[in-house]
């Protein structure tokens, strides 16, 4: 049983937030969204299986992601039967900008960062945009040749739906 009735763990129930392939189709969608880049060349950086590598000459975009907790998690009651656990986390988004027209496209995605309306389509993710980094040359050897690459992280606080317990 997983209640308080009883001795023993206790599993947190209710949705789970999007984490791993949920989360990366996620920040996919906004990417794209935000970037103007098309789907085929926005991309986790480490999926399963791998994506192959764009051709020289295009500009693309690879991503990855580092969850932290942002605040300790606290509880509340509902009512005399559950309590709500809440918890905040942070999610930094490192992108990696390729190619000819890279670090054009990481300042148009770095600036679409602060429209309104661009924020309240994250949010539907349970996602919203906190800060930007800056944009930084950092170019890559791939397949034996040096690429464009600029990076830059952006922060999104992330908020769990509700779990009861």
């Amino acid at each position: 049983m997983n209640d308080t009735t009883r001795p023993g763990f206790l599993t947190p129930l209710g949705a789970s937030p999007h984490y791993d392939d949920a989360l990366d189709a996620d920040l996919t969608g906004w990417i794209v969204g935000v970037s103007g880049l098309p789907p085929e060349m926005v991309m986790a950086k480490w999926s399963d299986p791998p994506p192959a590598t764009p051709e020289a000459g295009i500009t693309w975009c690879d991503f990855f992601t580092n969850v932290k907790q942002a605040e300790a998690p606290f509880f509340h009651s509902q009512d005399s039967d559950q309590s709500v656990l809440q918890s905040t986390e942070s999610v930094d988004v490192t992108c990696g900008f390729y190619g000819p027209g890279a670090q054009a496209v990481a300042a148009l995605f770095r600036d679409g960062l602060n429209v309104p309306q661009n924020n309240a389509e994250l949010n539907r993710l349970d996602l919203t945009f906190l800060q930007c980094g800056e944009i930084t040359p950092d170019p890559e050897f791939i397949n034996n040749q040096w690429l464009r690459r600029y990076t830059l992280t952006v922060t999104l606080m992330k908020t769990s739906p509700v779990n009861k317990s």
